[in-house]
């Protein structure tokens, strides 16, 4: 059974050490590098507490962690990158651990998500993660039932796949 809970502050080195699982991970697609220290940076880690639109989430299965993502809400138009909506909610990050792909858990968390936080939405890609890309198409067919636009960009403020859709409180 897989349930999708808030971070608390109290759990963030939980949210730091799947940072550097998620990153090693998309490394291959998106070019993040260690530092010396052999870490991969993210710097906006305590933003997930700071500031009152993000919600960092966790994925757990059956009590055990899988995975997590970090959402923002309501991002006025001048900060998103495809949506004419006044305020959209933006999936910045994602990620389920290996063990746990392929089961529909992912799926599954992201309905749960766009079920909780209805609104506009943009889900982004980076250019060469093909296996992301496919998979949030996949979700998103199967949530919005094909009632979303995708649009790739190649500028400033975004070079990859875009995805936008309009999600619903379930009734």
């Amino acid at each position: 059974m897989l349930e999708t809970v808030l971070i608390p502050y109290e759990d963030k080195s939980v949210l730091q050490q799947l940072i550097q699982l998620y990153r090693y991970d998309s490394s291959e697609f998106d070019g993040h590098v260690l530092t010396h220290h052999g870490v991969y940076l993210y710097k906006y880690l305590d933003h997930q507490w700071t500031e009152e639109y993000r919600r960092p989430l966790l994925f757990r299965v059956d009590g055990e962690i899988a995975g997590f993502a970090l959402v923002v809400l309501g991002l006025p138009r001048e900060f998103v990158k495809v949506s004419d909506a006044a305020e959209t909610n933006v999936i910045g990050d994602f990620f389920v651990m290996r063990k746990f792909r392929g089961k529909g858990y992912g799926k599954q968390a992201a309905h749960t998500i766009f079920d909780r936080f209805p609104g506009r939405w943009e889900v982004r890609q980076t250019p060469n993660n093909i296996p992301a890309n496919r998979f949030w198409n996949r979700v998103i067919q199967s949530y919005t039932g094909g009632a979303y636009s995708e649009v790739t960009l190649n500028e400033d403020r975004w070079n990859g796949p875009v995805q936008v859709f309009d999600s619903v409180s379930p009734k």
